[in-house]
């Protein structure tokens, strides 16, 4: 029996539940595509681009990496459009060697064939 393709509302609903939980490795081994693109603001602290799923991996170990603890972490319930959504996240964090602080951003993704194939941040 073939496994039906998950619709953008089903995946982005399934981000979200996954994101709640802080289960990240999940949300990036379980929904994202093998050749995902993810595109950051600049280079300061992760590359501004980054291809494939093995290569998003290893920038969300570099960036764990960067974070002394993390206080508190919210995301915002999806918004849907076609085949994107879109999200908030607000992450009150501390990175090693810097003072604590609010991080406001937003995120979209593209969904194809059940799959998100490209992420992009603004912060």
């Amino acid at each position: 029996m073939s496994q039906s393709i998950l619709t953008t509302k089903e995946v982005a609903a399934q981000f979200i539940e996954l994101c709640r939980q802080d289960k990240f490795y999940d949300v990036q081994t379980q929904l994202y595509d093998e050749n995902c693109v993810s595109i950051e603001p600049n280079d300061f602290l992760l590359p501004k681009i980054t291809e494939g799923l093995q290569a998003i991996l290893k920038k969300s170990e570099l960036f764990e990496s960067l974070v002394e603890e993390v206080h508190g972490r919210t995301i915002s319930d999806p918004v849907i459009g076609g085949d994107h959504f879109s999200v908030s996240w607000s992450a009150d964090m501390t990175f090693k060697g810097r003072e604590r602080f609010t991080m406001e951003e937003i995120c979209v993704y593209k969904v194809q064939d059940g799959k998100i194939v490209f992420e992009q941040f603004f912060y």
